[in-house]
């Protein structure tokens, strides 16, 4: 048993609430254990100069972590004038993982924008974000139907994510901040919901790991995959 009384291939409670901001056309806010993310999806009638006339859209990702999201005070990265590392690798993470399952084609000259606010940290904020991510899009571009700015839906695949990482030479699902903190072996998996790999990032934190680490890795972050992806058709079919 963990700290928290999960079983290994267990998931932290996972509760998404959708349209929780309703100023912007898609929101959702997750709460996965007490880690708890607001992620907003908005929409442009334009594109970046790189894509002007290309007759394909765009989509793009903003993420920060509030000040009150962790014990100590976050600066706010806007004082500084730009993000720092981390936060610059996330938000591409977020972009990336959500073109990997949108047609840009089928969106036309129109940018995606998705803002993710962590509110609470307790590790896992960027697969969160990533999962809360997909239900704003889905809530965004059927408002685009509706308006018939896009004529076909261009969302491909459903698509989650979810944490494993090797703690005390055990695999585990969806680490919390504690487990994180103190694992061997660190993994972010995306996913679609025909297991079909976006993004993998793993970190041996104090050795090399191996193959069949990674596969145990791989096969235990399907298992979070499959759940976080029922609970967001649940979701999805109740709007």
């Amino acid at each position: 048993m963990r700290s928290d009384n999960r079983q290994p291939d267990q998931l932290r409670k996972v509760i998404i609430t959708p349209g929780f901001v309703d100023s912007v056309p898609g929101s959702a806010l997750i709460q996965l254990g007490n880690t708890k993310v607001l992620c907003t999806a908005n929409w442009e009638l334009k594109v970046p100069d790189f894509l002007v006339n290309k007759g394909r859209g765009w989509l793009t990702a903003e993420y920060g972590m509030l000040p009150g999201s962790t014990t100590q005070r976050k600066p706010r990265e806007g004082r500084s004038g730009r993000a720092d590392g981390r936060t610059h690798e996330i938000q591409r993470l977020i972009g990336r993982s959500l073109r990997a399952v949108v047609d840009l084609e089928l969106l036309g000259e129109k940018t995606l924008w998705i803002d993710c606010d962590v509110l609470q940290a307790d590790g896992g904020t960027r697969t969160a974000a990533i999962t809360a991510s997909f239900i704003a899009l889905q809530q965004a571009v059927k408002k685009m139907l509706a308006q018939q700015l896009v004529i076909k839906n261009p969302v491909r695949a459903h698509l989650a994510a979810v944490s494993v990482g090797n703690v005390n030479g055990r695999m585990l699902l969806d680490l919390s901040y504690p487990e994180d903190s103190k694992a061997e072996v660190d993994m972010n998996i995306v996913m679609t919901d025909r297991y079909e790999i976006v993004e993998i990032q793993g970190t041996a934190e104090s050795k090399p790991f191996s193959e069949r680490e990674l596969t145990e890795g791989i096969t235990l972050a399907k298992k979070g995959i499959d759940e976080l992806i029922n609970i967001q058709k649940q979701v999805l079919s109740s709007l």
